[in-house]
């Protein structure tokens, strides 16, 4: 496993950078033992919610396999739109490593911080599983508009998504191990 942490348009923002690279390897190694599955390569950016919708809509692009710039920078305008309020989002990459976005406008304290980041990398745990990555592509594919997914495809996703949401929300507590009263800080 190998984790990175880096920065996208956000100047100013040192202290900021070496408190997430303190945090990413400690959560890591939690999330790791607590999650089955096996953690992947993961590149951690914090950014902001343009930087988000950018970063996150070319890596569903680059998942799908589109080109079409017309398609993307429509994906993008409706990604901003919900950029704003995102905490973070994981995203697997076709080389089997996973990029989380971390939005740090959403986070006034490590405590906070430190929850979505065991969120995220429970995400990154769940994506080693087997058929999880298929899945995932196969509706991102059909959000572009590049092939068509069933009904019954749609919702077995839409299922997958909620029972992955439901076990990273169960995991959250984690962050009390790296900072405690995080849970309280995030709920607050």
């Amino acid at each position: 496993m190998n984790l990175t942490v880096s920065t996208h348009k956000i100047p100013g923002y040192g202290p900021t950078l070496r408190t997430a690279k303190q945090l990413a390897q400690q959560a890591a190694r939690l999330v790791d033992r607590a999650v089955p599955g096996r953690m992947p390569d993961v590149e951690i950016i914090l950014t902001d919610p343009r930087g988000m919708a950018e970063l996150g809509t070319a890596a569903d692009a680059e998942l799908a396999g589109v080109l079409d710039k017309r398609t993307r920078n429509r994906a993008e305008r409706a990604a901003r739109r919900l950029a704003r309020d995102a905490s973070g989002r994981a995203i697997p990459r076709a080389n089997g490593s996973v990029l989380v976005l971390v939005n740090v406008d959403q986070h006034a304290a490590p405590g906070q911080f430190a929850v979505t980041l065991v969120h995220e990398l429970v995400h990154a745990m769940q994506f080693s599983r087997r058929h999880v990555v298929d899945l995932i592509v196969r509706d991102t594919r059909a959000q572009f508009g590049v092939e068509r997914q069933s009904r019954r495809q749609a919702r077995a996703h839409a299922r997958l998504i909620e029972q992955h949401e439901q076990e990273a929300y169960g995991r959250e507590y984690l962050a009390n191990q790296l900072i405690p009263g995080a849970t309280a800080s995030a709920a607050a």
